[in-house]
């Protein structure tokens, strides 16, 4: 059974076909064509076909705006995107991918002109300015971006930076040398008369003690306590007469020596702290007025340092020392609670030395003086003898404080020294347990083979 299909022409179309006729198809539109602008510019696009009408998808962004029967006019107005439409007389269709960024070429040459020798490039999207390219070190990138941080906002740095090598150290050698020189000088005379003169008494200036009567009635001996008898004492029964001295002179030499080494990577802080803290309370405020907390002060020895390798091999030093002890003396007392202050001697200073070389920060010196001086009224003034009623206490302090500071360089050992294999412990060879013989007169199991095996000669003998 045979099939046949039959397609029926229409006779009008047969008469085209003849004539040499064909109806027209039109032709598929190509891809958008993508155009680059700038807030503020515009571009004009050649139609010699004619300009029927054009649209646009984000007026806000482009405008277009027939300018002539066969040119348009494309207005970038804000940044975005847009897709326009041109239809020409003869039936065509264009259509265009609008991109609006911002104006660039001012930020652009003046990050060519700041860094002339790296590749440094802008991209703008709708919000946010990027950074690309490649440059020669961290700070340099961190520079760029700053640069165009201050012109654009939300800017960000997508930067190649190449792999940092093996940073630089830097050792500092501190030495903390403390002086404290202390005199004190003391001379005070008090008398007791246990009845001389049938007048029992005393004199005294009251800055050291003296003795103080313990029976004191009339017809009888008279007796006095001591409490100290300072350092020279004398007493005469027969006349009934005591003296008592205090004549003393004392010389002090502390001298309190540290010595950390700090090491850090170039560019960042280290600190050190050779002391301890002390608690300090504190009233609270708002809801929890009246909530006592407690905070820690640290006192001692403390050093910051922050190091600086230069271009030209020294190192540029920001040093802050601080030497510190609790002075209980000046303390106050809030509430019942004592809280001591802080005798503190603090330095910071920048500077730079070459590797190996030190500087001195001395100079700081406490030099006090403390005199106390007491005296009976009227016999004080009495010349020659009026030396004996008087009291005196002449302390002097004296102290010095000196740091010595040496930088160094210190670099990072090598890979190669970790990839040493590590030595093998040594073992004896391991030694086979050999069967013990039997004890004399012990039985005996098995023939003449067993025997054999047991005895490292071979067969019994």
């Amino acid at each position: 059974m045979r099939l046949v299909y039959q397609t029926r022409i229409g006779p009008w179309v047969l008469l085209l076909a003849l004539a040499g006729f064909a109806p027209a198809i039109e032709p598929l539109p190509s891809g958008p064509s993508e155009i680059l602008l700038t807030v503020g510019r515009g571009v004009v696009i050649d139609c010699p076909q004619g300009v029927l009408r054009v649209a646009t998808s984000n007026p806000e962004a482009v405008d277009a705006v027939a300018a002539s029967s066969q040119e348009v006019l494309f207005h970038a107005k804000a940044l975005g995107q847009a897709t326009l439409f041109i239809w020409s007389k003869a039936g065509d269709r264009k259509v265009y991918e609008v991109t609006v960024e911002p104006n660039l070429e001012p930020l652009r040459k003046l990050v060519h002109e700041a860094f002339p020798d790296e590749e440094i490039d802008l991209r703008s999207s709708r919000d946010s300015l990027a950074l690309v390219g490649k440059v020669s070190s961290q700070s340099l990138a961190d520079r760029a971006l700053a640069l165009v941080s201050a012109s654009v906002k939300g800017a960000v740095s997508n930067l190649k930076v190449p792999p940092v090598g093996v940073e630089k150290q830097v050792v500092l050698h501190v030495k903390f040398a403390e002086l404290d020189r202390t005199a004190a000088s003391q001379f005070g005379v008090n008398f007791l008369s246990t009845g001389a003169l049938n007048t029992p008494g005393r004199i005294t200036s009251g800055q050291f003690p003296s003795g103080n009567p313990s029976q004191l009635a009339a017809g009888t001996p008279t007796s006095f306590s001591l409490s100290d008898a300072l350092n020279i004492f004398a007493f005469r029964p027969d006349l009934n007469l005591g003296v008592l001295i205090s004549d003393l002179q004392t010389r002090g030499l502390l001298q309190i020596l540290a010595e950390p080494n700090l090491v850090a990577t170039n560019g960042k802080e280290a600190s050190f702290l050779a002391g301890g803290e002390f608690p300090i309370p504190v009233a609270q405020a708002g809801a929890n007025s009246g909530a006592i907390s407690v905070i820690f002060k640290e006192y001692g020895i403390k050093l910051s340092f922050l190091p600086q390798v230069t271009a030209h091999g020294t190192i540029r030093l920001h040093v802050k020392p601080e030497v510190s002890s609790i002075d209980a003396a000046n303390g106050v007392t809030v509430s019942g609670i004592t809280i001591p202050s802080l005798t503190t001697r603090r330095m910071e200073t920048d500077i730079e030395l070459g590797q190996g070389q030190s500087f001195v920060i001395g100079g700081l010196i406490d030099d006090r003086v403390i005199q106390n001086l007491s005296q009976v009224p009227v016999l004080a003034h009495i010349p020659i003898l009026g030396a004996l009623f008087k009291s005196r206490s002449v302390t002097k302090t004296k102290t010095e404080l000196v740091v010595v500071v040496t930088p160094e360089m210190a670099e990072p050992a090598s890979g190669a020294v970790w990839d040493i294999p590590m030595p093998i412990p040594f073992l004896p060879p391991l030694v086979p347990e050999q069967k013990r013989k039997p004890a004399p007169g012990a039985a005996k199991t098995g023939g003449a083979a067993e025997h054999a095996a047991a005895e490292p000669g071979g067969a019994e003998k």
